[in-house]
């Protein structure tokens, strides 16, 4: 697959024809609905996270208050869709929880995201993407493990990590993440510094 810059992808989305859109309206609404609120920060305290597809940009907020921002970042290959499932590069939009912390990883560190979040769940369940079945045994493991399962055709190991082993000219041009978003190694190291387990991170 040959890579394409920031600019000519945002082009090409610009340029798609509205009617593909038309078969995810229904689709998207929940998680719209969720994100429309989930820009609000909870206490005037709070500090939060802002992921950017449009500025690929990474925002941290305390409250209101913008404390650091950091751009450009990468995401998946396919961009940020409402949707993602397993093997289609897409950085998933939503409202999720920092759940654990890799120190070891082969990209330098990764911060790991609560996907898939119970409203995707909901949400694979209504599209035909999960059975009944599927849906109740999401829950079961959530409940079992207390964090979503990794291996349904939503996919998961969904995360803020930094380059580690990866090519900074590419990260500095293009999208390349199979679904995380990519920082670079002093800046996740900067933002593991400001956050915690339970750290909200909206992804839009």
């Amino acid at each position: 697959m040959t890579a394409i810059s920031r600019r000519r992808f945002t082009q090409l989305l610009t340029l798609a024809p509205a009617t593909l859109m038309l078969g995810k309206e229904a689709q998207a609404s929940l998680i719209e609905t969720l994100l429309e609120r989930a820009e609000r920060p909870r206490h005037g305290g709070e500090l939060w996270l802002l992921v950017e597809d449009d500025i690929s940009a990474l925002s941290v907020f305390r409250g209101d208050v913008l404390v650091e921002r950091f751009a450009p970042i990468s995401l998946g290959r396919a961009g940020a869709q409402i949707m993602r499932t397993e093997g289609g590069n897409v950085t998933p939009k939503g409202e999720f929880r920092v759940n654990r912390f890799n120190w070891e990883s082969q990209w330098h560190i990764f911060v790991g995201l609560d996907y898939p979040t119970p409203a995707h769940a909901r949400m694979a369940l209504e599209e035909g993407l999960y059975t009944e079945r599927d849906y109740t045994d999401y829950f079961t493991y959530y409940r079992r493990h207390g964090y979503p399962p990794q291996q349904t055709v939503l996919g998961g190991f969904i995360g803020i990590h930094g380059l580690g082993v990866a090519d900074p000219e590419v990260h500095a041009s293009y999208h390349w993440t199979q679904g995380c978003v990519a920082v670079t190694d002093g800046q996740i190291e900067r933002l593991t510094e400001l956050i915690d387990i339970g750290t909200r991170v909206v992804i839009r």
